[in-house]
């Protein structure tokens, strides 16, 4: 499918029989970002600087990548790549990509000893660089090819998760999210909620096991076109993190690293009260991008 915001561009890497993968996402010069983290087993690379006190307000890319805290080493590639291309933050000794990466794991899943690399990272930045860069495959591809779904409740129970992506237009405004889904959780009908809240659920893990000895996170970007400054993208991320609480039941567990980077590529103006409007999309693009990724 066609990204719908101009400029932020789609690599993916994807090696489908050891089910792990990355995607990389390229963003126009003058991109804004900030994000969040309410899972609670993050691995995330450069986050940090989102947060709005620090310095550098530009983000030039976004890594999201299977392998655990192994698949962070995928940034290595793109900064490689940004690098040759003259692309960062400009400093005396030349530019410094502003990379920032997150991880899901899925070393459960296919051939664990396999995770995406430096070579991995450069590969999905450099068909994030090409022709068809405007285009993003979905499903059980990039960050998206070794996820699954609902194992809270022990891994009999796991579904196949995957990459997902939607949208939502008001006028001029765009908002669009893209997610790699790995959540403990399942998708939320209401109907597991609804059988807690009335104490007639009767599958909880046996002391407490699943929930203790695993891992999942979901991780993915919002990206507007609209401009805004760090602290408007950090609401963002925070209403995109309801998205996934709109979606996924439980979510943000102990054993989830869930991570969101919103990002603003500066083009449309907007008023005061556009950003609640934007925020309102954007809890319904994440919780649609969860929806068609599964």
């Amino acid at each position: 499918m066609r990204f719908p915001i101009d400029g932020v561009r789609f690599g993916h890497w994807t090696d489908v029989d050891a089910r792990t993968g990355c995607t990389v996402v390229l963003f126009p010069t003058g991109t804004v970002a900030s994000g969040e983290v309410r899972g609670g087993a993050p691995a995330t690379r450069e986050f940090d600087l989102l947060a709005p006190e620090r310095t550098v307000a530009r983000l030039d890319a976004l890594v999201l990548t299977g392998g655990s805290a192994f698949g962070l080493a995928a940034a290595d590639g793109v900064v490689a790549h940004l690098e040759r291309a003259g692309t960062g933050f400009p400093t005396g000794a030349g530019p410094v990509p502003i990379v920032v990466a997150l991880s899901l794991f899925d070393l459960l899943e296919g051939d664990g000893s396999v995770r995406p690399g430096p070579d991995q990272g450069r590969a999905a930045a450099e068909a994030a660089s090409g022709s068809r860069a405007g285009e993003v495959a979905v499903g059980r591809v990039g960050a998206g090819t070794g996820a699954t779904i609902g194992t809270w409740r022990g891994r009999e129970h796991a579904l196949p998760g995957g990459f997902g992506v939607a949208s939502a237009r008001r006028g001029d405004l765009v908002v669009a999210a893209a997610f790699a889904v790995n959540a403990a959780g399942d998708l939320d009908d209401g109907a597991m909620s609804t059988a807690i809240a009335d104490g007639v659920f009767d599958s909880w893990p046996v002391d407490g096991g699943p929930f203790e000895a695993r891992g999942d996170t979901t991780i993915g970007l919002v990206v507007t076109n609209a401009v805004a400054d760090k602290v408007d993208c950090l609401l963002l991320a925070q209403s995109a993190h309801d998205g996934l609480a709109r979606s996924l039941f439980p979510p943000h567990t102990r054993s989830d690293g869930d991570a969101v980077v919103a990002a603003a590529t500066g083009v449309i103006q907007t008023s005061g009260g556009d950003l609640d409007a934007l925020r309102a999309m954007t809890v319904a693009v994440v919780e649609r991008a969860v929806r068609t990724a599964c």
